[in-house]
């Protein structure tokens, strides 16, 4: 039976232990600027699938985001050592390594927010000085026709 708090359990562990490590253990400098976002683990604790994100030096630098998979890809076995060892787990899960794109995604949603908020703004401004088109009164009754 699969017991899927328990799997999540250990995926936050797993996330722990592997960003701890990048940040203070590991030495390659293709891992500098990587952070752990997520994980995931199969209900038989077999596989972990790693979420992570790679930012710039500055905001003029893109981030090197093939270096950081060939930074993890080359950690990767000493990343499995060092979760088998912290969880103590009889069968340590492999790991793989996915690029989030969750942040692209709301840098996104937030340009195009910004885009529609401008766009309200000026409706606002011209619904603001608009008049009515035609008479004031644009139905005529039968009286004023007979006057």
């Amino acid at each position: 039976m699969v017991d899927q708090a328990r799997a999540r359990r250990l995926a936050k562990r797993i996330v722990s232990i592997v960003g701890n490590a990048i940040e203070y253990e590991i030495k390659d400098p293709r891992l500098r600027f990587v952070t752990i976002t997520d994980a995931k683990v199969t209900g038989d604790l077999r596989e972990a699938t790693v979420y992570y994100t790679v930012m710039g030096e500055s905001l003029a630098v893109e981030p090197d985001f093939e270096g950081a998979a060939a930074g993890l890809e080359k950690a990767k076995g000493v990343l499995r050592t060092k979760v088998g060892t912290a969880t103590g787990i009889k069968f340590t899960p492999t790991l793989a390594f996915i690029l989030d794109t969750v942040p692209d995604a709301a840098r996104q949603m937030e340009e195009l927010l910004a885009k529609a908020r401008e766009v309200d703004e000026r409706v606002a401004q011209v619904a603001a000085n608009a008049t009515h088109a035609g008479d004031a009164d644009p139905y005529k009754s039968d009286r004023d026709e007979e006057d």
